[in-house]
């Protein structure tokens, strides 16, 4: 009979010890489930955010094209260099969606796309360097009025400005070789500076973009480099040029 007894309290003793692991492990599931969502939860909340912003950017400027906003194309180029974080971000948006739909209906605000590519503030500067690009094939003559500028800019650039100033750049000497005399200069600074990644990109963009000795010594200085940059964009850069690399580069 002891030995039942002691039997049966051993058993409570072990049942009453697993239960509190069980509520506690229960509780802990359920905390972690209320405090740390997926990143698969969160990630959907972040694009429709985003999809918001756009589309409400894309109703502000099909509004301000048709003339049914208060808000005129000018408006939104002070507002882009009003050095006014929130307000220059909101008109960098609309005015992106703009150019997506009428690039030719911002010509008139060249000037300030010009101050904002070269200025610190992220999102107008990506603003203009998406702009000015397609400006200086669809008014270079306009654009060319600021080439001191620009070129003076592209130094204290952001990254995206400065890509936005080479594209423009190399677009006006695609437009016409009388630019390239002014632009050689800043041009091989760029390739030169660039690092690997974005001396593949800006080699594709500005070589072609060359004609005669100013091409002959934009090209010698993009090969000048091949032997200083990692191998795999060595390569992609003598593919594209059409050369073999030498051997103490392999």
């Amino acid at each position: 009979m002891a030995a039942k007894k002691t039997s049966s309290k051993t058993n409570k003793k072990k049942s009453a010890k697993k239960k509190p692991v069980a509520k506690r492990a229960k509780s802990t599931a359920s905390g972690s489930t209320e405090k740390a969502p997926s990143t698969d939860e969160a990630t959907p909340k972040k694009a429709a955010t985003s999809k918001k912003k756009s589309n409400a950017s894309a109703d502000v400027a099909a509004r301000v094209l048709s003339g049914e906003s208060d808000k005129t194309i000018t408006d939104l180029g002070d507002d882009l260099v009003s050095g006014k974080k929130s307000v220059a971000a909101q008109a960098a948006r609309v005015l992106d969606e703009i150019v997506d739909a009428e690039a030719d209906s911002v010509v008139g605000i060249i000037d300030r796309y010009a101050v904002a590519i070269g200025g610190r503030a992220k999102r107008p500067a990506q603003s203009a360097a998406k702009a000015l690009p397609l400006m200086a094939r669809i008014a270079p003559a306009r654009v060319a009025r600021h080439l001191p500028k620009l070129k003076a800019s592209y130094d204290g650039a952001t990254k995206a400005g400065k890509d936005g100033l080479v594209r423009t750049f190399a677009g006006l000497c695609t437009a016409s070789v009388a630019y390239q005399k002014r632009l050689e200069d800043v041009l091989n600074k760029a390739l030169a500076e660039a690092d690997a990644k974005t001396l593949i990109q800006w080699a594709e963009v500005v070589l072609p973009a060359l004609k005669g000795e100013p091409h002959a010594r934009a090209r010698a200085t993009v090969e000048g480099r091949l032997g200083r940059i990692p191998k795999v964009h060595a390569q992609k850069i003598a593919d594209f040029l059409g050369i073999k690399l030498r051997l103490r580069y392999r």
